[in-house]
């Protein structure tokens, strides 16, 4: 939820926020202040943000390695349909050692997170041009003698949807779409309805949103954001982004409100903050 706010609002507020105003704005959700604390911690062990302290107050904002992996899920929350595949695979293939299984294990999670999939033991896939992706995962673990990585053309005689297939539970990812689809379009009429009538407050506005884009998101992230050419006919991907995109603008105007309004209470003695936080807006 965390991550979700930074993403989805602090990062476009100065990119940074004191600790009181994130358990403020956490409260509608009934997170306590010492779970949000210890999370916040967490987050900052892992190189994720990084905080300092002014009087009393601490302020965290995200690192540079935060910065680059909020952009690039922004990138994949909201796009409107697939990219044009371009025909090539990209392979990667370690032999990590054993003494170094934690570092495999954490490569797993990564490679899977950008959305390759496996295709064999210690061989990975996508059709997606992820080069920088791998590049930065590669420096950050330190493992440019244990990784090989190609670009190439399907040569072989499975078809490259069947590739695909090998690789991703697509039949489970469209059920993931359909079930966001069912839970989502009525209750979109619903409250657009609701906030005509004024019937719908800012912070419900606010929770609604936040809830929509971290639902959302648990879904999409295990697409693998596979080229339109390699999709299956009945894709229900570009019908839930559709939905998204479009519960997210009816809900933005208040819910934006709300969050302005407990994110500066956390600098009324930073006049200098925001005037930053102005210009950044």
């Amino acid at each position: 939820m965390i991550f979700t706010l930074f993403g989805d609002y602090i990062r476009y507020y100065g990119n940074e926020i004191w600790v009181g105003s994130l358990i403020k704005l956490l409260e509608p959700f009934d997170h306590n202040e010492q779970s949000i604390r210890s999370a916040v911690s967490r987050m900052s062990k892992q190189g994720w943000v990084v905080s300092r302290k002014e009087a009393n107050k601490s302020y965290y904002s995200l690192t540079e390695r935060g910065k680059k992996r909020m952009k690039e899920a922004a990138g994949r929350i909201y796009r409107m349909e697939p990219a044009k595949w371009d025909g090539k695979w990209r392979t990667l293939l370690y032999t990590i050692p054993e003494e170094r299984r934690h570092i495999r294990d954490e490569l797993r999670k990564e490679l899977i997170w950008s959305g390759f999939g496996l295709l064999s033991n210690g061989v990975w896939i996508t059709p997606n041009p992820l080069k920088e992706q791998i590049y930065d995962i590669i420096d950050k673990y330190d493992i440019k003698e244990d990784v090989y990585f190609f670009e190439a053309k399907n040569e072989g005689f499975q078809v490259n949807k069947q590739i695909i297939r090998s690789c991703w539970d697509i039949d489970h990812i469209n059920m993931l779409y359909e079930k966001f689809i069912h839970a989502y379009e009525e209750k979109m009429i619903a409250n657009a309805m609701k906030i005509e009538r004024g019937d719908m407050s800012d912070q419900e506005c606010f929770v609604e949103r936040t809830l929509l884009v971290h639902y959302y998101r648990k879904s999409l992230f295990v697409d693998p954001s596979i080229p339109k050419e390699l999709l299956p006919e009945k894709w229900l991907g570009e019908r839930a982004a559709k939905l998204f995109n479009e519960y997210y603008q009816i809900l933005a105007t208040k819910a934006n409100a709300f969050f302005k309004a407990i994110y500066l209470a956390g600098y009324d003695n930073c006049p200098k903050q925001k005037q930053i936080i102005a210009k950044e807006e």
